[in-house]
C-alpha cells in the first residue's frame, strides 16, 4: 500500500503540485512511515526540490518558474536552501541561506542558519558575485523527517509547516554547496 501512495504522491508533486489530494497523501504516508534518519542518513544527503508546502509564505510555495532547492550533506553537517529561476537563467542569480545541520535523533535535524543573501553570476576574472551576510538566528530551528526514501522526503518544521520534496538526481550536491564557498 505504501508504495502506491508514495508513487501517486511523487507523480502529483512532479506534474500537479497544486493538486488538492497532496496533503491527504502526505498524512497517509506519515501515518505508516517509520523514518529513521540515523540509519538512513545517506538517503537524506543530496539535492531536494521543494514541490509542496503548507506555508503561505511565497518563498515556500511551488512556482513553475522557480526552483526551490535544498542541498543536504548530513555527513559534513552542512546544508543550503537555494531559490533560483528555472532553465537557462538558473546560474544568473539566486537567493541562498547556508546552515549547519545536526542529526539529533531518528527523526529530528537541528538547523542553525549561518549566512545568506544574494549570489550572482560567475564573471571571468571576478569570480561569482555575492552579497552575503551572517544570519542571527534568535530561535531554535529544526526539521522532523516524517517520510524518507530514494525519491521523496516529507518533513515538518519547528513552525509547524509541512514540506514535501523530491530528489533531484540531475543536480550535484557538491557543485551547489560550492555556490557559497
Amino acid at each position: 500500500m505504501i508504495s502506491n501512495v508514495q508513487a501517486e504522491l511523487v507523480n502529483l508533486l512532479r506534474y500537479a503540485p497544486k493538486d488538492n489530494r497532496i496533503h491527504a497523501f502526505i498524512k497517509e504516508l506519515e501515518s505508516v512511515s517509520s523514518a529513521d534518519i540515523i540509519q538512513n542518513a545517506d538517503l537524506l544527503a543530496g539535492v531536494w526540490e521543494l514541490r509542496w508546502s503548507s506555508s503561505s509564505q511565497p518563498w515556500l510555495r511551488q512556482a513553475p518558474w522557480l526552483e526551490n532547492l535544498q542541498a543536504l550533506d548530513p555527513e559534513l553537517g552542512r546544508g543550503m536552501n537555494l531559490l533560483r529561476l528555472k532553465g537557462l537563467l538558473s546560474g544568473a542569480a539566486a537567493i541562498t541561506v547556508q546552515a549547519d545541520l545536526n542529526i539529533v535523533d531518528i527523526k529530528r535535524v537541528d538547523v542553525r542558519f549561518r549566512r545568506g543573501g544574494w549570489v550572482g553570476p560567475q564573471l571571468p576574472g571576478w569570480g561569482r558575485l555575492k552579497l552575503l551576510k551572517a544570519v542571527k538566528q534568535s530561535f531554535p530551528a529544526w526539521l522532523d523527517i516524517t517520510f524518507l526514501d530514494e525519491q521523496l522526503r516529507i518533513c515538518r518544521g519547528n513552525a509547524g509547516t509541512v514540506f514535501a520534496l523530491i530528489r533531484r538526481d540531475d543536480l550535484c550536491l557538491d557543485q551547489l554547496l560550492k555556490v557559497l564557498a
